[in-house]
Order: C-alpha cells, then sequence, then structure tokens
C-alpha cells in the first residue's frame, strides 16, 4: 500500500480507542483495517489519564499496524466532550478583483475575518464552518465563486473547545508517536459517513450516544444548523443499573448489552435474569423489566435535554428527516422506538451512505462510525493546503473529489 494513499481516523472516545485506515480505489472507499482498544483514561470527552489514554493509543496503532501492513505517521483525530461550544459569528470583506469576480481566495478571506470571533483565553477555536454567504445584499448563496459583486459576506458556525482539553488530547497523540493531520469535532466527522446529501437539506439530526457523552449536530438546507456535546452517555446508564440491581459495574454492564431495553411496557412481567451468569457470587434474580426500567429513567433525562437544545434553535419536533443515532449506545433494544415517542421525529440506526469495500465485516457496528467518518474526512480534506495528509497523488484525488460529491453538499 503506497504510504500516501492511505489515511487513518482515529477515535478516542470515553471507553475505548477505535482507529481505521482505508484508502480509496477506483472511486470507492476500500477500508484497510479497523480496531477496537479499551480506553479507561478519558471521562465525558477529556483525558484525565494521560499514560492509560497513551498506552490505548499506542495499541490500537500497533495493531492497525499489523493489519494494513504499512507504517502509520499520523491521523485526523477526533475531539469532543461537554468542553465544545459552538456560536454564530459574521465575516465581511470587500471584494478584491477590479472587475468585481468572487475567487476562493475572498472565500479564505471572509472565513478569517468570522474567525476574529472573541473567545475566552482558556478556548480555542478548532472549525470556522460557512453556513451561508451574502453577495451585495443578496443573501443564502452556497458557493459564491465566480459571482461578481462589491461586498461579501458569511454567516459561520464556530465551533471551539478548552485550550487545556486540546493540549492533553494532542500531547497524548504525540507521546504515542502519532502525527496529527487535523483534528476534526467528532460528531462533524461521523455525519460524512452517515447523513446523506437529501438528508441534509430537508433538516435532520445525528444523534451520537457515547460512553461519556451524548453529541447531536443539527443540518438544515445542507448547513450545520446546531451542534452540542450533553454530558450523559451510556456509561451513566450503567452506574445506574450497578447502583439499582446493587452489583459490579461490570456485571452491570453486561446486563445492559445482554438484556436492557428502551421500551419495559414491551417485558413481559414474567422475565427475570439471574446474576448467576456474570458473577458467580451473585445468586439474586431480578426482573428484566426492572433494569428496562432504570434505562428508561436515564434516556428520559438525556431525551430532554436534547429537547431543549431543539428548542433554542425552533425545531423541536420539526426536522423532516428525523434523527440517525449511532455510537455504542445506539444498541440499546426499542432505542429507535422510545427515539420516536420521546422526541416526536422519524428515528432510525444510522448505516454507511456509500459503498465500501475491503474489511468490511464490524463497519456495521456503530462502534466504529466516528472513526470511519474521520477517515472520510481525511479523503474529502485532501487536497486543503494546511492539511498534512495532503501529500496525495492528483489520480486518487479527483477520485476522491468525484466519490464525495455524491453525499456532501
Amino acid at each position: 500500500m503506497p504510504k500516501e494513499s492511505l489515511f487513518i481516523g482515529l477515535d478516542v472516545g470515553s471507553t475505548k480507542v477505535v482507529a481505521t485506515s482505508g484508502s480509496i480505489n477506483e472511486g470507492m472507499v476500500n477500508i484497510i483495517g479497523s480496531v477496537r482498544v479499551p480506553n479507561n483514561g478519558v471521562r465525558k470527552g477529556i483525558v484525565t489519564d494521560i499514560e492509560d489514554t497513551v498506552s490505548a493509543i499506542s495499541e490500537s496503532l500497533d495493531k492497525l499496524e499489523i493489519m494494513s501492513g504499512s507504517p502509520i505517521k499520523s491521523a485526523v483525530i477526533g475531539i469532543s466532550g461537554s468542553h465544545i461550544s459552538t456560536s454564530i459569528s459574521k465575516g465581511v470583506v470587500a471584494v478584491a478583483r477590479a472587475d468585481g469576480e468572487i475567487s476562493p481566495a475572498d472565500i479564505d478571506r471572509v472565513i478569517d475575518a468570522a474567525r476574529t470571533v472573541a473567545l475566552p483565553p482558556n478556548r480555542e477555536i478548532i472549525h470556522v464552518i460557512p453556513r451561508s454567504y451574502t453577495v451585495d445584499g443578496q443573501e443564502k448563496i452556497s458557493d459564491p465563486i465566480g459571482m461578481t459583486g462589491i461586498r461579501l459576506e458569511v454567516e459561520a458556525l464556530v465551533v471551539g473547545a478548552a485550550t487545556s482539553a486540546i493540549k492533553n488530547l494532542t500531547k497524548c497523540i504525540y507521546q504515542a508517536g502519532l502525527g496529527i493531520d487535523d483534528l476534526v469535532f467528532s460528531p462533524l466527522a461521523t455525519a460524512v459517513g452517515l447523513i446523506s446529501k437529501k438528508q441534509k437539506e430537508i433538516g435532520v439530526m445525528l444523534l451520537d450516544m457515547g460512553g461519556g457523552t451524548t453529541s447531536m449536530i443539527v443540518f438544515e438546507e445542507g448547513d450545520i444548523l446546531h451542534a452540542a456535546v450533553i454530558p450523559v452517555g451510556s456509561s451513566h446508564i450503567t452506574n445506574d443499573l450497578a447502583i439499582g440491581l446493587r452489583t459490579s459495574v461490570e456485571t452491570a454492564e453486561k446486563i445492559k448489552v445482554k438484556y436492557a431495553a428502551a421500551l419495559p411496557d414491551k417485558i413481559r412481567e414474567s422475565e427475570t435474569i439471574s446474576l448467576s451468569q456474570f458473577d458467580s457470587g451473585d445468586t439474586q434474580r431480578i426482573e428484566r423489566k426492572y433494569v428496562s426500567e432504570i434505562v428508561q429513567a436515564r434516556l428520559g433525562e438525556i431525551y430532554a435535554l436534547v429537547r431543549q437544545e431543539l428548542k433554542s434553535i425552533g425545531k423541536d419536533a420539526l426536522l423532516p428527516a428525523g434523527v440517525v443515532l449511532t455510537g455504542g449506545g445506539s444498541k440499546l433494544e426499542d432505542l429507535v422506538e422510545a427515539t420516536k415517542d420521546e422526541l416526536r421525529l422519524p428515528a432510525m440506526l444510522g448505516r454507511p451512505i456509500y459503498e465500501i469495500g475491503g474489511f468490511v465485516d464490524k463497519l456495521s457496528d456503530p462502534v466504529y462510525a466516528t472513526s470511519v467518518g474521520l477517515m472520510l474526512y481525511a479523503f474529502e480534506h485532501a487536497s486543503s493546503n494546511n492539511f498534512r495528509g495532503s501529500k496525495i497523488s492528483g489520480n486518487v484525488l479527483d477520485k476522491a473529489k468525484g466519490f464525495f460529491k455524491q453525499f456532501l453538499p
């Protein structure tokens, strides 16, 4: 595998590190390898133990190098957590050319102008994402390049993160011997692989239910309307079960994976669970319905926080394409039906919107969705001058661009 055609996505989550490598061959995404390693060094998306996190990253890279048959030098890294914040910023510039034709350089300048938003000293900007442009008062322009005007404006979504969280994450990456091609807000990358261009146009929300956090990103008319990270995830469900069932966290996690459901009303009263199958020293039997009632209570809190975010942008129950669920927590039984009931929106489990080849047997598992999305983000942005992974041959890059035009606005 030529080094320049191999791209890596690395998802450093609260419960695991997931890494995926791939390439573009003849216009198709080809997965070379994908690995998952447990991680105890991150809490709610923030590094709390550098040594544990470095160890998990190093182990994942070692395994991925064996699968890929090539040394891994750098990757696109996902960042998330409750420290992430978003805001709207506007930039205005005068068109540079004498004939008034808007060039890519004008686009770069107006985005830079939007970047000059005031942030506290302990925060940094990780993305400035254009939502729409205005040329001489004409609004809602998606791509003004080639148009003629005097005044160019942009409305952009600014994604910021805590400086300490960024530094601690990048320190772990570098200590593991890995370079950073780009640092990407994780739900933004996940959406690349799971949300279609049509869904983004009519209105959709991606809900990524991770271990320590639940991330959401809302699209409408092809633009990112809103993004947020809620500091409650599936590990909180596990902790609730451990307390409610008076058992260990390890046993509670196994019970959640095997028996928990989001709708207790669908479970018969007679269904019971023997805890001895998970812990030989625990002889109690519990009602499966009781387990799901505990799960439902915590899910209710997550949904209430999601609805609060949707109300803040006037989109509560008003997204025609509904909710796309992903993340490890999305594997919970009956979660789609519960989401429909609680959010009053259509709902579905996230599925790849592209054809993929190669190592694909695990990729139906939503646990891998973010790392695959980060890898796809690397392909999509390979031509960017400030993207270190841009050393890729012209033919491969052209095919990659053609591939992504099918799905991206």
